[in-house]
């Protein structure tokens, strides 16, 4: 009997390394296969490439699937709440002329007020995939390929982004500078399109300042956007 035993135990050893080894084999494949994802599908790629996984892709990369869920995650928050938010502000403050603006004072100053809440949640969203980024422990061969592909996707995109907000936000304040200036001398300001009339010429220097602001916050908030669709398209 103590030969049976014995028996048995070797048996459950041979089974245990055969169980461990077969278990390492898999997860040095998913992580291969993981890394090649990120390298070729992310990280080579010009622009913001975030592709979403196939039912094939989610099982060859196992439980590394749910580490490239924090990236995905973070952009699928970007979409729904900052990016189509972002374009319903753009067209409700989007000001064609200083008439058009003195019509529509009330939507400039609903999107400049939206815009803070879409910075608060911009910084909220990427505090969260910045947590679950700080908390992986990745074999040393990974981390450094995800690093980079996070920095691309997530980081980088983020605060690229964030610069559009500052430079909007200006624009639409001095718009409405503009407009309240407006209003406190249009017995000397005569508005048609785009063009001024003033009879007063202290008031038509202090107009002036004010416009060549607008131009200035608005040329700041076109190179943010160009920056930005530099950084997505890569281009």
């Amino acid at each position: 009997m103590p030969g049976f035993r014995f028996a048995i135990a070797a048996a459950m050893t041979m089974f245990m390394a055969l169980s461990i080894s077969a278990c390492s084999d898999n997860e040095a494949t998913q992580r291969k296969a993981f890394i090649d994802f990120l390298q070729t599908r992310i990280v080579d790629k010009k622009g913001v490439s975030v592709p979403q996984l196939t039912t094939e892709e989610t099982k060859s990369l196992g439980s590394y699937a749910a580490q490239y869920k924090i990236i995905t995650d973070f952009h699928a928050a970007m979409n729904e709440k900052i990016s189509k938010p972002m374009e319903a502000l753009a067209a409700k403050g989007a000001i064609t002329s200083i008439d058009d603006a003195m019509n529509r004072k009330d939507d400039i100053k609903a999107a400049y007020a939206g815009l803070s809440t879409l910075r608060t949640t911009m910084d909220e969203e990427q505090g969260v995939a910045d947590k679950a980024h700080a908390a992986l422990k990745q074999p040393e061969d990974l981390k450094p390929v995800f690093d980079k592909a996070y920095e691309k996707t997530v980081s980088n995109l983020a605060n690229t982004y964030k610069e559009i907000f500052p430079a909007t936000s200006e624009t639409f304040d001095i718009l409405l500078k503009v407009v309240d200036f407006v209003d406190q001398h249009k017995d000397k300001i005569t508005i048609s399109g785009s063009m001024f009339e003033v009879s007063d010429p202290a008031v038509q220097a202090q107009l002036n300042t004010l416009l060549e602001q607008v131009n200035a916050k608005g040329q700041a908030m076109s190179d943010a956007q160009r920056k930005m669709r530099t950084a997505i398209y890569g281009n």
